[in-house]
């Protein structure tokens, strides 16, 4: 009984973290893209889908906190009827991403990377989308099941933080591309993993198994973005739009 008390006392700690540090790095890094554009004067968003997917990712980050805040309270039912609310914003982030991605790899971002063709670095947002829908998915699969289910929610959170921390105007970090927005990430999910191990006395195979393989989507983005297949597969997929 002592344990159990002690890993939700754990639990609540973590996400905790979680409902505070996701959408500061979410706010931070999108302030001067789509939250204060005003006082930066950055450039209109091209077209109403991004809008649209901006303010889907936005209140879904909203219904996160949310979400964690009921649970530490107690109120599960709440949460599960709530979830299938985050189930439909899950679902407006996935279909306005797609053409947002496929606007930008074809007719350019300023939030792209100038140094990559916008056709090549496509792949990053696809895959943010890709990881996205698997993890969330099994989050609702696993809705009934609370280690595995947390596990889930947390890789959701960790896999929507490259955009932003990349957004983030420290140009010292900037310089280091991947290793800053995709190594941050990884260091905290390895922070998280670890710390679950001491309290748990083992390692959460569902944590570290999709911490491997967000981690793995990071490598074969970098790895696959200048090959001809992908090159291919992206300017065919860009046509439609």
């Amino acid at each position: 009984m002592e344990h159990t008390l002690r890993l939700r006392a754990f639990d609540r700690r973590l996400f905790l973290i979680a409902a505070i540090l996701f959408p500061l790095i979410i706010f931070v890094g999108f302030s001067r893209t789509y939250y204060a554009k005003p006082w930066f004067g950055t450039p209109p968003l091209p077209s109403a889908v991004v809008h649209v997917h901006a303010l889907a990712m936005s209140l879904w980050v909203l219904l996160f906190v949310v979400q964690v805040r009921l649970i530490a309270a107690r109120r599960v039912a709440i949460h599960q009827r709530l979830g299938w609310i985050g189930a439909a914003l899950a679902a407006a982030i996935i279909v306005t991403g797609v053409p947002t991605a496929l606007r930008a790899g074809k007719y350019g971002s300023a939030t792209f990377p100038p140094d990559i063709p916008s056709l090549a670095f496509m792949i990053v947002p696809f895959f943010d989308l890709l990881m996205f829908t698997l993890f969330f998915s099994a989050a609702i699969y696993f809705r009934r099941r609370p280690v595995q289910h947390k596990a889930m929610m947390l890789m959701t959170v960790l896999n929507f933080l490259p955009p932003a921390i990349a957004r983030i105007p420290l140009a010292p970090l900037q310089g280091l591309g991947p290793l800053w927005f995709f190594g941050l990430p990884t260091a905290l999910g390895i922070a998280a993993v670890i710390a679950d191990a001491r309290q748990r006395g083992h390692v959460n195979r569902y944590l570290l198994g999709g911490l491997l393989l967000l981690v793995a989507s990071y490598v074969v983005r970098l790895a696959t973005m200048m090959s001809d297949t992908w090159l291919q597969i992206a300017t065919w997929a860009t046509s439609f739009v």
